[in-house]
């Protein structure tokens, strides 16, 4: 225990000065990590320029060659060696670090990517003839003629020669790849208006185009809609929301997709700040909270959304790659997004993804089965007497088809007209007319393009929660006081954070307040909840709080509460209903926000196109 540790030096350390090398490729470590990571200098370099169209190549994940080519402005040869210099850029003064309309702005990545690459950068300026300059491991070469049209050609190869070490942490040429078109997208959503190309062109493979999105014209919301078509899939765009709020400075705009439209992970969230790409976890809590209430925990949203501010009330100086923000007023930011998001999905109504139809339609698709002699012939069997004898007996009068209904679980009820206007007719409406009840669990309706088949407890189960939480909206939480306060202990700063929060968490109930230096004392529990373990909510509330910025935990336990009375209280399944009851279901759910979706975010209807039933049967 007392021998001196071999990394502990006797001798007195010197302070000295590293050289320019040494400085860049430390500033490297922290703006370049991976392939990836030059693409997204180099592509928001051009989008500086005022770019109208980008064209990136990558050999290999980028670790052998990254090249961007754009029509900006260029650069003269004076400019060229000045751009290779740690801080040097045309896109601040210095005066004003807050005050940020670009992508870049420290001029760390040109010379970052020349002291652990082989850069080369042809440019030419308007009047002005084509340059190139080559840096390779820190060492800048001279200024050169060279032939080229307006723009700027940057070409790094070699990634990281200079620091192998660097290499072996490096994944596969596949994930690299992919990270890379991660970055591509994204930027081509920030940028509708700018054409984007990605291409792969390892040697030993021929040339492939991995992404391509053409600029796209129209207004903002028309080219944002083409664009995120074009980078996330049509569905995304036929499924999501449009999205425009705004609150004290900030706008936010954008497109959210319904609750039944969403994924198993959270890699569709895309978030903006003032049009660039961020991955912030406030945002992402924000975003989390906007949904809560629609979707399972295992279920996560999709959505594209762009904040916009004054550049002097977020701060993007954050973190070396500016993938961080910090706003001034983070409680301002949040509230907007859940608010903004909750609205648009209230207007949504009874609305649900057309990914629920097509899912259907290709359940009810015959698998193909395989044929062992050749094509198939298409020929009618010769039915038995049996199928002969049940035939005729559907196809006889009143008498027989009442016969067979007796086993029959499906009940046609006749049609019930709820209105004397007779230029609305109940099949106009979006949910149609009751026509029938199968299975006592599903309602067909009949609609003036096709048919709709409701869940009837899921729908009633919706229907049910909404109405019981807008009678907590508007009474309030009812707490319950405990008779001997229960003391929480816990560090001095989570009990801080806790009673920072107690004017919230009184609202849902829970009553809290200071109990000498770092103990809380809890005086009231929400009282749906019955008796409960008051430390252990506490604590789970500072886990989220830690984990996402905000917490959920008591207004999910109460939502949950809520959720399962409504289940109990729903309308259940084998429960036979008339024509007057089924369409009284399908006016409330209509009227109701969120009744496309049930309370863990399953759908609870499927709409089907009179086109997509005749398709099924090989009408059209």
């Amino acid at each position: 225990m007392n021998e001196i540790s071999p990394n502990i030096s006797q001798d007195r350390p010197v302070i000295r000065q590293l050289d320019e090398t040494a400085i860049n490729r430390i500033a490297a470590g922290e703006v370049v990590e991976r392939p990836a990571s030059a693409v997204k200098e180099l592509v928001e370099n051009a989008l500086d320029a005022g770019a109208g169209r980008i064209e990136v190549d990558i050999a290999d994940g980028g670790k052998t060659l990254i090249r961007v080519r754009d029509d900006g402005c260029g650069m003269t040869g004076d400019e060229l060696p000045l751009a290779l210099s740690r801080h040097a850029t045309s896109k601040i003064d210095g005066s004003d670090l807050l005050n940020i309309h670009s992508f870049g702005f420290r001029g760390e990545a040109l010379p970052s990517l020349g002291s652990v690459g082989r850069l080369t950068i042809t440019s030419r300026a308007q009047g002005f003839d084509g340059v190139e300059i080559t840096v390779a491991g820190g060492r800048i070469g001279a200024v050169k003629p060279a032939a080229l049209n307006r723009g700027t050609v940057v070409e790094l190869r070699d990634l990281f020669y200079a620091t192998p070490a660097r290499l072996k942490f490096m994944r596969t040429d596949r994930a690299e790849a992919q990270a890379v078109c991660d970055v591509i997208k994204r930027l081509a959503m920030a940028e509708p208006f700018v054409s984007f190309t990605l291409r792969d062109v390892s040697e030993g493979r021929e040339p492939r185009t991995v992404f391509r999105a053409d600029a796209e014209t129209g207004d903002l919301f028309d080219a944002l809609h083409g664009r995120l078509s074009q980078v996330l899939g049509r569905e995304f765009a036929e499924n999501a929301l449009r999205i425009e709020a705004e609150r004290e400075g900030i706008a936010m705009t954008g497109y959210a997709a319904l609750p039944t439209y969403s994924r198993g992970s959270s890699v569709a969230q895309y978030l903006f700040v003032n049009g660039r790409p961020v991955r912030d976890k406030m945002l992402y809590g924000a975003l989390r909270a906007a949904y809560h209430d629609f979707l399972s925990r295992d279920r996560h949203p999709a959505a594209a959304l762009f904040l916009e501010c004054d550049p002097k009330l977020v701060d993007v100086n954050v973190h070396p790659a500016k993938s961080e923000v910090r706003f001034r007023d983070p409680g301002v930011a949040r509230g907007l997004l859940v608010s903004g998001l909750r609205h648009a999905l209230a207007e949504a109504g009874h609305r649900a993804s057309t990914t629920v139809a097509g899912a259907t339609l290709g359940a009810m698709r015959p698998e193909p089965v395989p044929q062992a002699g050749g094509a198939r012939v298409y020929q009618m069997d010769r039915p038995g007497a049996a199928a002969r004898a049940t035939s005729y007996q559907m196809q006889a009068p009143e008498a027989g088809f009442a016969e067979m209904q007796s086993a029959y679980s499906g009940r046609v009820e006749p049609e019930v007209e709820e209105r004397s206007d007779e230029a609305v007719t109940p099949q106009s409406l979006p949910l149609g007319a009751a026509r029938a009840q199968v299975h006592e669990n599903y309602i067909v309706a009949q609609t003036e393009t096709g048919m709709v088949i409701v869940d009837q407890h899921a729908a009633h189960e919706r229907l049910v929660y909404e109405k019981l939480k807008r009678q907590m909206a508007e009474t309030g939480v009812a707490s319950q006081a405990l008779l001997i306060p229960e003391i929480v202990e816990l560090s001095s700063g989570e009990a801080g954070i806790l009673l920072d929060m107690a004017e919230e968490l009184a609202r849902l109930g829970l009553v809290i307040e200071a109990f000498g230096p770092g103990s809380i004392a809890v005086r009231e529990t929400p009282a749906i909840l019955g008796p409960c373990d008051a430390g252990k909510m506490l604590r789970d509330v500072l886990d989220e709080l830690a984990d996402m910025g905000e917490s959920l935990n008591v207004q999910a336990k109460i939502e949950a509460i809520l959720s399962r009375v409504a289940c109990h209280s729903s309308i259940r399944s084998g429960r036979r209903m008339s024509g007057e009851e089924m369409n009284a279901l399908l006016r409330e759910m209509e009227a109701t926000p969120h009744s496309g979706q049930c309370n863990h975010g399953r759908p609870t209807y499927v709409e089907l196109k009179l086109s997509d039933i005749e398709r099924l049967f090989g009408r059209t």
